[in-house]
């Protein structure tokens, strides 16, 4: 057991208040004011800020690794075909990213790697905290969502080689299409349970039955709308990527019920599809009551910078609360994992991260994180 004293404690689902948590067999035992135990492992956190681990729902961490140099020669893309949904990012996944380090040295506990956006469908996504440097040690879930990309990156990923999709409506029908043979392979499958098995449409079934949602890689308003529309045509459920117009739509988005992951908000402006990217978009979703999250996109932005990047969203008036939210238990509640983290409650899991001064000053520092009450980094 390990109890930390006297903290400036911010449970996020409840207002901060200095006080005390006690970690035991991996989860948290006990919070409040001038808890006492016996036989306890005691750290003083006095003048120290505890939160629970951030969490990041949209990364490439361990797929588009440090060092390794441009995107073509990483793993994060399979470029060979616009269909690859039998892809896992699992299988690329290099638990020795020399990034792991600095993203746990930013407070950032649990993440969900997904492929890139290559592909119009691109491969399987899968959650994971940093916690061993064996990633099936790592696993939270997997899949935990079918990864697909609406827009720019597959046009011009196969626009270069003169092959469909090289405009949006060529990705749309593509992705029509592939759904449109998961829905024929299911009542074959129904009817026939000895049809064989095809790893590519077995993915598109998990989607069709609601087990895992797509991940739908979207900047532009349209683009938003498209995918909104193809998984109303086919029944599945999506939360929308980076969502860099979503803002323009809110009112739509809200409508809809689409949880969206922002981001990353700050950096150039590489592409038409980023001309209108603003910080003001976290205030009007937030506005509008969309679940949001906010991601970095590493490693466009470091996840070591993942507080640095909400704390600049403050110059624009976005909300400390509602940016402590899109950082902790909103990506849990889209990832359907907010029963385990994204906040600080009896029974969570002990993913806590003990910081010099408050995340969002730009001197902060992790000096402790935990990962199920075990010490996974120290400054």
């Amino acid at each position: 057991m390990v109890l930390l004293k006297n903290g400036s404690i911010y449970p996020i689902t409840k207002k901060p208040f200095k006080g005390d948590i006690l970690i035991e067999d991996g989860v948290i035992k006990e919070i409040g004011e001038n808890l006492e135990v016996k036989g306890t492992e005691v750290i003083d956190v006095s003048g120290k800020y505890i939160f629970p681990g951030f969490i990041d729902a949209h990364s490439h961490i361990g797929v588009f690794e440090e060092g390794v140099g441009e995107f073509y020669y990483q793993d994060g893309n399979e470029y060979s075909d616009p269909l690859t949904p039998h892809a896992r990012a699992l299988d690329a996944f290099y638990p020795g990213d020399s990034a792991i380090k600095r993203a746990l040295s930013g407070g950032v506990t649990t993440v969900m790697v997904v492929p890139g956006s290559a592909n119009p469908i691109g491969g399987q996504g899968f959650i994971l905290k940093f916690k061993s440097d064996i990633v099936d040690e790592m696993i939270v879930r997997q899949p935990a969502g079918l990864k697909m990309a609406f827009g720019e990156n597959p046009k011009r990923v196969y626009g270069s080689k003169n092959k469909m999709p090289t405009t949006r409506l060529g990705v749309a029908a593509i992705i029509r299409e592939y759904f449109s043979k998961v829905k024929d392979y299911m009542k074959k499958r129904e009817e026939d349970p000895k049809t064989p098995i095809d790893f590519k449409l077995e993915v598109g079934v998990k989607v069709l039955k609601k087990e895992i949602p797509a991940r739908c890689h979207a900047h532009r308003a349209d683009d938003i709308v498209t995918a909104i529309r193809i998984a109303e045509e086919f029944n599945f459920d999506i939360v929308i990527e980076h969502a860099t117009e979503g803002y323009k739509i809110a009112k739509f988005l809200k409508q809809k019920k689409i949880p969206v992951v922002l981001g990353p908000l700050f950096g150039f402006r590489t592409k038409l599809e980023l001309t209108d990217l603003t910080y003001e978009a976290i205030n009007i979703i937030n506005e509008h009551g969309i679940l949001a999250a906010l991601m970095c996109d590493h490693p466009v932005i470091h996840l070591e910078h993942t507080n640095i990047q909400a704390a600049t969203a403050l110059r624009y008036g976005a909300k400390e609360e509602d940016l402590l939210k899109m950082l902790t238990i909103n990506p849990a509640k889209i990832l359907k994992i907010d029963n385990k983290v994204g906040s600080l409650e009896v029974g969570k899991d002990a993913d806590i991260v003990v910081w010099n001064t408050h995340p969002f000053d730009f001197k902060a520092k992790a000096e402790m994180v935990f990962i199920e009450g075990k010490i996974v980094y120290k400054d």
